[in-house]
């Protein structure tokens, strides 16, 4: 085994290459936010579609542009709005008068990367018709079902703050997200950095310097990436320790949690700690990995109950609980 991960250690620093090259790309744009960068890495390299959740301003938006700018692929943003059909996002059938036929028109979704901005701002149709492009990766226009393009990849953004003229996601539709990221403020010497270069005379721009098909190849490496019988049980430990917290003497957490994270945080936990291992260059997987991407996985998965609100505590609190009282192998 001990050659085996020497040869995959060797193999992964030719194939992460591309890594360097697309943090030094976003770099010119984007100011700090190292962890929402390395985690729509991993999305990408695990094939995990990723819900952003921040105050306006924090760059989501920005980043998810700069990173589509670095690889020769396909991008759509998309402004998710209340009047939005199903239609304007997967595309509908247009009549030919002069042949008397229906032709397709493809919607924006027909791309590598989708930004879904503001994806809270639609009505339930619009996402479920967005959530099922996700899932099965394929759309239905008519009687016609089209493949999408691979890589296929979701980047949705939401504002935490507002509630009004605005449809939250179900639990369920929440859950077809692999991470979802909490955005927070840059530090202030980072926003001195943001003013100076917002202010320049020329606004850098980023280079593509990767194609789709080296995402393709590495997420065929990162499957390769050892997971040992350990971390496996560490991560269900986790997963089941929302589930029944008081085998894992966790009793307080009991009446706090109505639903334990699904068997999805499990395999998207596995998946993600991969990535992150690819990222680092390692050919296995740490228990640094899985405690690292774990919140991510985690944070939209575990439903409080409304014992845990009286008493102020969110789902970051309990999961944080979770993560230090889980034995690390």
């Amino acid at each position: 085994m001990h050659t085996d991960i020497q040869a995959l250690n060797q193999k992964i620093a030719e194939k992460n290459k591309f890594v360097a090259d697309i943090k030094r790309e976003m770099a010119k744009v984007i100011v700090g936010q190292e962890y929402m960068i390395e985690r729509l890495l991993i999305g990408l390299l695990s094939n995990g579609h990723i819900l952003l959740e921040g105050v306006p301003g924090l760059a989501k938006t920005l980043t998810v542009k700069t990173l589509s700018q670095t690889i020769k692929t396909k991008f759509q943003r998309i402004q998710f709005t209340p009047d939005l059909l199903p239609a304007d996002l997967v595309g509908t059938l247009i009549f030919n008068q002069k042949e008397s036929t229906f032709t397709t028109k493809k919607g924006p979704i027909f791309s590598n990367l989708v930004l879904a901005d503001e994806i809270n701002r639609s009505p339930a149709k619009v996402q479920a018709a967005l959530l099922e492009a996700m899932q099965e990766r394929q759309v239905t226009i008519g009687e016609q079902t089209f493949k999408l393009d691979d890589p296929f990849l979701v980047l949705a953004t939401q504002n935490p703050i507002e509630q009004e003229g605005t449809y939250p996601l179900p639990e369920a539709q929440v859950d077809r997200f692999m991470l979802k990221l909490s955005v927070g403020y840059p530090e202030k010497n980072e926003e001195l950095e943001i003013i100076r270069r917002q202010t320049a005379k020329v606004i850098a721009q980023p280079e593509a310097v990767i194609e789709p098909a080296d995402i393709l190849a590495a997420r065929e490496t990162v499957k390769e990436i050892y997971m040992d019988e350990k971390i496996e049980n560490y991560i269900l430990d986790i997963v089941f320790a929302t589930r029944q917290p008081e085998k894992y003497g966790l009793a307080d957490l009991k009446d706090l949690i109505n639903y334990g994270a699904s068997p999805r945080a499990s395999i998207f936990l596995a998946q993600a700690s991969k990535a992150r291992a690819f990222l680092m260059g390692r050919g296995y997987v740490t228990p640094e990995d899985v405690r690292t991407i774990g919140m991510d996985v985690m944070r939209h998965r575990v439903i409080l109950s409304y014992e845990a609100e009286a008493e102020e505590l969110s789902t970051e609190d309990v999961i944080r609980k979770v993560l230090n009282r889980v034995e690390v192998p």
